[in-house]
């Protein structure tokens, strides 16, 4: 998923340090998750609660509105040379939404008292959140083409615009060059 700054597409895009320090945040709030669970179900409820809530901010807002993106843009991006790498913004949102799903799957087994449950679905979390944070590789991301596939260009019978949503223009091939500058984390 990491492209130079050389873009042909015109989706926003990020640095992709960005996003691999949210990772490495996720990665440590999910392994709290798992050891609290251990100890108490409750606590463990409320921690993926808040990640879940962390996740619906990533995937509503983008990388710019993400809590732990504002962290990284405020105090790690500022101390690091200009981005050598970007990648879309889309694809991360999309991660962040399959963030929210795993967490709210994990905090309803915690709710309904199955820990394991609770416990499974938020180590898939961090399974994907590990990924990416150490080797780069987004499931989420890599999942998102094979979605955005089932996404079709439909004009808008009341008021829409009728272009194609952001998903599609991400799957069509060719989309229209222009220079990318990395959107803020």
């Amino acid at each position: 998923m990491t492209n130079s700054l050389k873009s042909t597409d015109s989706l926003p895009r990020v640095d992709v340090r960005g996003p691999r320090f949210v990772a490495w945040v996720t990665t440590g709030v999910l392994v709290l998750v798992l050891v609290a669970a251990a100890f108490s179900p409750v606590v463990a409820a409320i921690l993926i609660g808040l990640q879940a809530v962390v996740f619906a901010i990533g995937a509503s807002g983008g990388p710019a509105k993400h809590p732990y993106g504002r962290i990284y843009a405020a105090f790690v991006a500022p101390r690091l040379g200009p981005p050598t790498a970007t990648e879309p913004v889309p694809p991360l949102r999309f991660a962040q939404l399959l963030g929210v799903a795993f967490a709210g799957l994990s905090l309803l087994g915690f709710a309904l008292g199955s820990s394991i449950v609770g416990a499974v679905f938020a180590g898939f979390a961090l399974f994907a959140a590990f990924l990416n944070a150490a080797f780069g590789i987004c499931l989420g991301c890599q999942i998102y083409p094979l979605v955005a596939r089932f996404r079709r260009t439909t004009a808008a019978p009341s008021g829409g615009t009728g272009y194609p949503s952001v998903v599609t223009q991400a799957a069509s091939p060719g989309a229209a060059a222009s220079s990318a500058t990395p959107a803020p984390n």
